[in-house]
């Protein structure tokens, strides 16, 4: 089964999930959406999965920065709009298992799921 890895490659908590799959030999493939961007599909699908108010990184500066108007109000759909706008209000990383995702990293979590 093939994972991918969507993030960021400067964010400080992509790296330690990189280094965890590496030091555990996990094969992935590396997807930087900020680089490349994301497609709707794939953030339905986590919406759809986790809901949108995990994926939406509201901590994060680029939501941050957002006006007041642009934060009201919030749903899926609209939440959807932003992060394609402006993927770094993605939270990351989303590792993508095939049948199911991992959204932020917690050692133990990626431990149970690979096992």
């Amino acid at each position: 089964m093939s994972k991918t890895l969507y993030g960021i490659k400067a964010c400080d908590t992509m790296k330690k999930a990189r280094t965890w799959l590496d030091e555990h030999g996990v094969d992935y493939a590396f997807h930087d959406y900020k680089a490349v961007g994301i497609d709707r599909g794939n953030l339905e699908k986590w919406c759809a999965e986790h809901g949108w108010e995990t994926v939406l990184n509201r901590a994060g500066t680029t939501f941050r920065k957002l006006d007041e108007a642009q934060k009201a109000d919030l749903d899926q759909a609209r939440a959807i709009e932003l992060m394609l706008a402006q993927p770094s209000m993605i939270k990351r990383p989303v590792l993508d298992l095939g049948d199911k995702t991992l959204v932020g990293f917690k050692p133990e979590r990626y431990a149970a799921a690979l096992s």
